[in-house]
């Protein structure tokens, strides 16, 4: 079964169109109007294993947050439905990334459950013209739609725009390893429950 999914939302403030697939090849195609977001999801895509392709057009002459956010939305309520009953994944992934001067641990559990603790050490507000606040709301809104535990721990590094790279590749990382499918268990759900 192909675990694939695409997704419309259209607001009062943003349009998006997005389409996910979890056994793709690392493909992107991402324009969002917000020229930082378009490279973290590229960077996404590309170390997670995953195709992304995401047309968004958002008031971004107001600000990047709905688009960031919505984007997530998007993103995380696709990804919910490509998994489906999440038969035969190997459900934890994490990864301890180094970038530079910068080590970013991630870890996750595609539980079923929306549940993210990110503590990052950002001191410059903006990357450009990219607020670094939303990093930490693209990922509340992904981890709400998609139902997933996330925990990201900034362990060194001072430089914003690599914390914000290295979480977005070390989330990436580790949702690869979680959604990637365990041979030995591919008929299985990854619960002494039966469900997730």
């Amino acid at each position: 079964m192909a675990r694939t999914c695409e997704i419309t939302r259209k607001t009062g403030e943003t349009d998006i169109a997005l389409q996910l697939n979890l056994d793709g090849t690392g493909k992107s195609d991402v324009k969002s109007g917000c020229g930082f977001l378009d490279h973290m999801l590229t960077l996404f895509a590309k170390h997670a294993g995953y195709d992304v392709t995401v047309r968004c057009v958002g008031d971004v002459e107001v600000d990047y947050h709905h688009t960031v956010e919505d984007v997530g939305i998007a993103l995380g309520s696709a990804f919910y439905k490509a998994i489906g009953d999440k038969r035969g994944i190997a459900r934890y992934g994490d990864i301890t990334l180094p970038m530079d001067e910068t080590l970013i641990m991630a870890s996750v559990d595609v539980s079923g459950r929306d549940y993210l603790d990110m503590r990052l050490d950002l001191q410059a507000s903006r990357v450009g013209d990219f607020d670094t606040e939303l990093c930490e709301e693209f990922w509340l809104a992904f981890v709400r739609e998609s139902k997933l535990t996330l925990h990201v721990r900034q362990l060194a590094g001072k430089n914003a725009h690599h914390i914000i790279e290295g979480t977005f590749k070390a989330v990436a990382r580790a949702l690869g390893k979680a959604t990637a499918i365990d041979t030995a268990r591919a008929d299985e759900i990854p619960s002494t429950k039966g469900v997730l």
